[in-house]
């Protein structure tokens, strides 16, 4: 089964603005209803004297979230998206109201705030978190009237039930693109001669070894291998999506062994204070944080989830349905990297960055060419079937086709779960 693509719905929300939004714990007010406008006409001019006020649409949407906008990280980003949304629509005369369930466990608590959200009125009602879906799942027959989203999941654009929806998007891409950047660094370094070749060498703190996670930090290692062929990667989990501590450990720990470059699929900042205070370098996630750490990060890539949220609450004010399972990706606007640091960036950075996103946006740069990397010495030639922790594997169908393994081409989930030679995992 083929992804779907992103609606023409979407055509009027890709322009809407990226600024990261302020604050933002309380329930956004819907705008008030637009007025109608008196205008004169010229005396030759046969208009009406007054003209008619757009109708005005209302949806009350229910956002569950696993930790909240103080992250700086993961749910920030949500938050972000979501504001951003709520304008883009407000323009179009449809209002907003926010239902928002911040610091939900991955546990029974989010089965209760899924219940509670629907029993508040939310006709749509979005979950934040991979670990969120079962939870949703057990609640979704009793509101079959609710449309329920699992972001970032996998279990129900398949499962047979009509107001069930799986959404995610290429961050891949965007990962490929922060590794040219922190491989153009480590090259700079080698080529001044600060490291030697051998020595550079990436730490990425992983969440928890999911498809998601290797997907992400494998795509990171070849965008950086594609500029610094010497490049190996070492990568720690710290079996948490959200831990500061342990993430801000993992990161110290990768630079006490001799990493150059840290990255992170991790929702906290600590991972790039802690780069900046073993003075190595950085490239993070969901949020700029070249602010914390400045002679540190590089830059960050992130999901911008307002395409999707302006599309998908757009469908259920006009009744319409909506994609089960929807992916988006450069050309669709839905990734996005954040400014780079002028300021440490190796020279030549920003012109090959946009060199390489052009061709992830037109499709001729493809993340996992298969000629670019192999598995325990051997080209990839066919798929692996994936049986860990319900991770998808294709019908019967190959996802290496056309010289690349494609990502979220089946699904909008990563399925990408293979250690690429170059990566160890401890």
């Amino acid at each position: 089964m083929k992804k779907r693509t992103l609606s023409l719905l979407l055509a009027g929300a890709l322009t809407l603005s990226l600024a990261a939004c302020g604050g933002g714990a309380a329930e956004s007010k819907a705008p008030e209803e637009s007025k109608a406008v008196e205008s004169a006409a010229p005396a030759e001019s046969q208009a009406p004297a007054e003209s008619a006020a757009p109708e005005s649409k209302s949806v009350k949407v229910g956002l569950i979230c696993i930790g909240d906008e103080n992250d700086q990280g993961y749910t920030y980003n949500f938050i972000r998206g979501k504001e951003a949304a709520t304008d883009a629509l407000a323009a179009e005369g449809i209002n907003v109201e926010w239902v928002v369930k911040y610091n939900i466990g991955e546990d029974s608590s989010c089965e209760d705030a899924n219940i509670e959200c629907a029993e508040e009125g939310c006709q749509l009602v979005i979950n934040n978190s991979y670990g969120f879906e079962p939870f949703m799942l057990k609640v979704v027959d009793d509101y079959p009237e609710v449309e329920f989203v699992g972001c970032t999941n996998q279990g129900s654009w398949n499962d047979g039930k009509d107001n069930t929806h799986n959404a995610f998007a290429n961050i891949y891409e965007g990962r490929y693109l922060a590794g040219v950047a922190g491989g153009m660094k480590l090259q700079q370094m080698i080529d001044a001669g600060e490291i030697t070749a051998e020595e550079a060498v990436i730490g990425y703190v992983g969440a928890f070894p999911y498809a998601e996670v290797i997907s992400g930090y494998t795509a990171f290692f070849l965008g950086a291998r594609s500029v610094c062929p010497s490049v190996t990667m070492k990568v720690k989990y710290v079996n948490s999506w959200s831990n500061a501590t342990e993430e801000s450990n993992a990161a110290i720990a990768l630079a006490d062994e001799g990493c150059k470059l840290i990255s992170q699929h991790s929702d906290n900042t600590t991972p790039a204070t802690a780069a900046e205070s073993k003075g190595v370098f950085h490239c993070g996630y969901n949020n700029d944080m070249t602010g914390i750490a400045p002679k540190a990060s590089l830059l960050s890539c992130r999901i911008d989830w307002a395409p999707y949220f302006t599309y998908i609450i757009k469908a259920v004010a006009n009744g319409e349905s909506f994609d089960q399972d929807w992916t988006g990706g450069y050309g669709d606007n839905a990734i996005v990297v954040t400014d780079l640091n002028e300021a440490i960036a190796a020279p030549g950075t920003a012109e090959k960055m946009a060199e390489v996103e052009k061709g992830l946006a037109d499709g001729s740069i493809q993340v996992f060419d298969t000629k670019t990397f192999t598995v325990g010495g051997a080209e990839l030639t066919q798929a692996f079937a994936l049986d860990t922790d319900g991770d998808f594997a294709p019908d019967s169908e190959e996802a290496v086709f056309d010289g690349a393994y494609h990502e979220s081409y089946y699904q909008s989930a990563p399925y990408f779960a293979m250690i690429i030679d170059g990566i160890t995992e401890e």
